[in-house]
């Protein structure tokens, strides 16, 4: 399994400049981040941070502490490498389960894409958003970048730089099989949460608030046009979670 958190990230990376749900994502979060005033002056906590892309976007936002973590000790080895380079002392990493975080903060945000999919049952996925509250002051948000359940099998999201292959029944969640369409494709899997699952875990963590967003998508270009992005926003692969502790 940590071999496909590994795969995971650096296909998820790559994804970033090359997919339009990616795109999407970013586009999102650049979003919600401006709607908040920005990140300047903030404690930042990043999960599931693969390679250190949005670590670095918080960051850059001139964020007073940027942490990232991530299950897989490969990706936080990339991403160590890469600040080396940079010579930026200012961000940290770090190897957890989101699950069992360690005590790292307080912060005043946190940003997760796509980690509470992963959550194998009802149990772990609970862990997870009492781990991240754990980790927050009191007031403080959480961003989650989070797939939307029940388009497979009627939606193609192939053109947007994934497809899910079959969806197996399983524990507490359906099992979600897939390929990232990087060359060549990787296999990746992850649980089908409902909303409603997820914005159970939050309250029952303690978080005050929650809502959903959808996702935003960049203003339409030469590769990607309207229409293009019109056929996304009928079935989107994700949306934006915000939670308040």
């Amino acid at each position: 399994m940590r071999f496909q958190y590994d795969t995971i990230g650096e296909r998820y990376a790559e994804s970033t400049s090359t997919a339009a749900f990616s795109a999407a994502d970013t586009y999102t979060l650049h979003g919600a981040l401006d709607a908040l005033g920005g990140v300047r002056g903030l404690d930042a906590l990043d999960l599931a941070c693969g390679y250190g892309y949005n670590t670095r976007l918080l960051a850059r936002g001139g964020a007073r502490r940027t942490v990232g973590v991530d299950v897989s000790e490969e990706m936080i080895r990339l991403a160590r490498a890469h600040e080396a380079t940079k010579d930026r002392p200012d961000v940290e990493y770090h190897v957890a389960d989101a699950a069992g975080l360690p005590d790292l903060g307080p912060f005043d945000l946190a940003t997760a894409a796509y980690v509470f999919s992963y959550a194998p049952d009802r149990r772990s996925l609970h862990a997870m958003f009492r781990s991240v509250r754990a980790n927050l002051r009191a007031g403080g948000r959480l961003l989650a970048i989070v797939p939307n359940a029940g388009a497979f099998p009627r939606v193609d999201w192939s053109p947007y730089g994934v497809r899910i292959l079959d969806r197996v029944p399983d524990g507490d969640a359906p099992l979600l099989k897939a390929h990232f369409l990087t060359e060549p494709p990787v296999p990746f899997e992850f649980r089908e949460w409902a909303h409603a699952d997820l914005a159970e875990a939050a309250v029952e963590a303690g978080f005050v608030t929650v809502g959903w967003q959808p996702n935003r998508t960049p203003p339409a270009d030469a590769v990607r046009d309207e229409a293009y992005w019109t056929a996304y926003r009928a079935w989107p692969i994700s949306s934006l979670m915000t939670c308040t502790a």
